[in-house]
């Protein structure tokens, strides 16, 4: 049986997009308290996921370099 936490961290990146979300934006639509469906924490664990800061604004987050890496590596396989 695939593991069904595999997909939903590629739609997560593919939600996140190529510009930065607000972290609490983020967590809003994506934390879960489903132990079988850890999709922000295991996309953190892999590190496809950046957090950015920057002094007196709200924390940000992005796709990392390696997870834009595989987003291209799983779009190839697609298409």
């Amino acid at each position: 049986m695939p593991d069904p936490v595999e997909p939903l961290i590629f739609d997560l990146l593919e939600w996140i997009g190529p510009q930065s979300r607000p972290y609490a934006e983020v967590l809003d639509a994506w934390r879960t308290s489903c132990p079988r469906l850890p999709v922000w924490e295991e996309a953190n664990r892999r590190g496809f996921i950046a957090r950015l800061h920057v002094p007196g604004q709200p924390a940000r987050v992005a796709v990392s370099p390696s997870g834009l890496a595989q987003l291209e590596a799983r779009r190839a396989l697609a298409g």
